[in-house]
């Protein structure tokens, strides 16, 4: 095996053939003397002559000639909104080049040609890389509930004396090589606080710790390569901890950063600034290609600026939303202003009407109820409302927060409004079923008998003397906002006529309170009116609600939504307060 200076002075002499010794100790940062100490043991043992590199010298490199590159570009970029919810952020072109394909061709010119490309979200857009520049395509299908550690399991197999890359990475140089000597981690010198991870080295810039704070010095930033000894046994992690499922929504570095003692050095490698780039923010990349201040050739950039008549460089502060089943929202700013924008889900058109929630939230609006709404397009679904700050959440647990609702929702009902159209829960749910079943079996054994009893719950409710409402019909606690003595109910996709148990049992659903606590809930909202027959009403719209939301889920899914616990809290009350009232 080669030492370092030995490595690194055959590798300069295969790329440039015998030049002066001074060169040769600029560029491999050593000593006159260290280059002629180190060349002098190359030419007795073969490995160079007067031409340069011989066949001997070829074979010394072997084994560190690099095999591969992995490029992970499976996640959302979720920070890089809006850009990112229309165009997956290494499909950008930065300074005329679109980044991923920067990205291979500089590989290529390193002579690296065999190239995994780990896709996910809007996966499709990135298969024409295939034919284009011969890469292999893996698909994350977990993408959107697991970070890239799965990325890098699913990749396994590849890994060896492999570079691994992010899609989204800007080199302004060629920051690649033919062969590489050891492990290492790119990074820059920052002498200032970041959000980045730092690393702490020793003596010879091997990698001693990690910590995802500091105010000076080396950051993660950048590519990584793993020679075969470290993918090894990074290997055997993977596989060890995929089985656990402890890693699954954290980054790769976080099962680097806790076993580092366990693995094979990997060193810190240092690049001079304006080298690397990595763009977390639209006002990032605004701020490195000036082609984004007034043209990010994006529809929802458009729609902005003509529902508020800006231009393009007047909207900054991009911040996602995490909140939200049905959607993706962010927060941006226009003139010291700040408003949200509703970005419609995929698979969203097939259960909800556009022009019929607009006509609701105009509604909604006149009344009080909803004060944000500013504007949508009824076709294409997208929506901006105005910013509030300082909001909470009802507390489930508070019942002053259940009266502010309660006052809302009673006040609502009260005034009897109607629309041309309907919400029914139950009939929606039968239709979801269909659209489920088209993508494949339900695999629930006792989904018909959840449903046989829901049904006969919603038979005995009809004609009990409640009658329809102009009703929200998504009354779930984030759609709650409590600011001050204000209390607003937002966003009104799925609202119509329809009976008020539907706004009644969907705080009660996803409060998940048991029967004691949703008499109570329902008494406040009946007062001197409640009776048995209401108490029975209200009950059975709990478990209906439920029911028609946890199908709904289902369908969510089927189209490639993860629902998480929510699928399960729903089907849990659908089940609880059915079995209840049935039994």
């Amino acid at each position: 095996m080669l030492k370092q200076n030995e490595f690194d002075v055959l590798y300069f002499i295969k790329k440039n053939g015998m030049v002066s010794y001074r060169k040769i100790a600029k560029r491999c940062d050593v000593s006159l003397g260290t280059v002629s100490n180190v060349i002098d043991s190359l030419r007795r043992g073969g490995l160079i002559d007067e031409q340069g590199i011989s066949k001997a010298g070829l074979s010394a490199l072997e084994p560190y000639k690099v095999d591969n590159a992995i490029i992970m570009a499976a996640g959302l970029s979720s920070r890089f909104v809006p850009l990112s919810l229309e165009c997956p952020k290494g499909l950008l072109k930065v300074k005329g080049e679109v980044l991923i394909e920067r990205q291979i061709k500089q590989l290529h010119e390193a002579g690296i040609k065999d190239i995994v490309i780990v896709l996910g979200y809007k996966k499709e857009a990135f298969f024409y890389l295939e034919s284009k520049y011969g890469v292999k395509i893996l698909i994350n299908s977990e993408f959107n509930t697991k970070n890239n550690t799965e990325t890098l399991y699913l990749a396994r197999e590849h890994l060896a004396n492999t570079y691994i890359c992010s899609s989204d990475d800007y080199f302004a140089t060629n920051v690649f090589e033919q062969y590489v000597y050891n492990s290492y981690y790119a990074s820059i010198h920052v002498k200032a606080k970041t959000d980045e991870w730092y690393m702490a080295s020793g003596p010879h810039h091997e990698i001693k710790k990690v910590n995802k704070y500091g105010d000076e010095g080396d950051i993660m930033l950048g590519h990584v390569y793993w020679n075969r000894e470290f993918s090894g046994s990074f290997i055997k992690l993977l596989e060890e901890h995929h089985s656990l499922g402890d890693y699954d929504q954290l980054l790769w570095e976080q099962l680097f950063a806790d076993n580092i003692k366990k693995l094979p050095p990997m060193l810190v490698k240092t690049y001079p600034d304006n080298v690397i780039f990595e763009f977390d923010s639209l006002e990032e990349l605004r701020a490195f290609d000036e082609h984004y201040v007034n043209d990010v050739e994006s529809s929802i950039m458009k729609n902005i600026c003509g529902a508020l008549n800006c231009e393009e460089k007047d909207i900054t502060g991009f911040k996602a939303i995490k909140e939200g089943l049905t959607n993706t929202s962010f927060v941006f700013e226009v003139k010291g202003v700040k408003y949200v924008y509703r970005h419609p889900g995929d698979g969203t058109e097939e259960i909800i009407d556009r022009a019929h929630e607009k006509k609701a939230l105009e509604l909604a609006k006149s009344i009080g109820v909803d004060p944000t709404f500013l504007c949508m397009d009824a076709k294409e679904g997208w929506k901006i409302s105005y910013y509030v700050p300082n909001i909470r959440i009802p507390d489930y647990k508070n019942f002053d927060d259940s009266k502010r609702v309660i006052a809302v929702l009673r006040s609502l009902h009260e005034k009897n409004y109607s629309v041309s159209w309907e919400f029914k829960p139950w009939e929606e749910s039968l239709k979801l079923e269909d659209l489920v079943r088209k993508a494949g079996p339900i695999q629930m054994e006792d989904f018909d008998e959840l449903k046989a009893n829901v049904g006969r719950l919603y038979k005995k409710t009809v004609g009990d003397g409640v009658n329809s409402r102009f009703c929200h019909c998504d009354t779930y606690g984030p759609n709650w906002m409590i600011s001050g003595d204000k209390t607003i109910l937002i966003d009104w996709e799925y609202a119509g006529n329809s009976d008020p148990g539907c706004d009644v049992g969907g705080y009660i659903m996803d409060a998940m309170y048991d029967v004691k606590e949703s008499e109570a809930f329902i008494k406040e909202y009946c007062g001197a009116s409640f009776n048995d027959t209401l108490r029975f009403h209200y009950l059975a719209y709990v478990a209906i609600i439920s029911y028609y939301w946890f199908v709904w889920a289902l369908y969510r899914e089927s189209c490639g939504a993860v629902m998480g616990e929510s699928l399960h809290n729903w089907y849990t009350m659908a089940k609880r307060y059915s079995d209840y009232l049935t039994r």
